[in-house]
């Protein structure tokens, strides 16, 4: 189960990030509401590696003295999300939903 949490934390980031630039300690709140348990230990290598596989861009900005890493989706995060809501919608119907998807 722990790898369909971590696929579905990804996608949850992703709908966030693609609405509007989010940061480590906002997600990490965010997701602990939606049930996640995480640390920053988990999600920053998280939001590094989305990163470095072209889904996130990050952007620095400096508020009340300090550095804070904003996060958004590219254009590829968008395309990954969307798809990833395709497979929840098919995996919904199947799993919660009981539809067959190859009637016979």
């Amino acid at each position: 189960m722990r790898e369909f949490e971590l696929g579905a934390m990804r996608l949850h980031i992703l709908h966030h990030a693609a609405s509007a630039p989010v940061y480590g300690a906002w997600m990490l709140s965010e997701l602990e509401r939606h049930g996640y348990r995480l640390s920053y230990g988990t999600l920053y290598p998280a939001l590094h590696k989305m990163e470095r596989d072209g889904l996130l861009k990050k952007e620095e900005r400096t508020e009340g003295g300090r550095v804070r890493k904003y996060y958004a989706a590219t254009e590829a995060g968008v395309e990954e999300l969307e798809k990833g809501k395709r497979m929840i919608r098919e995996l919904h119907r199947e799993v919660v939903e009981g539809h067959d998807p190859n009637p016979e």
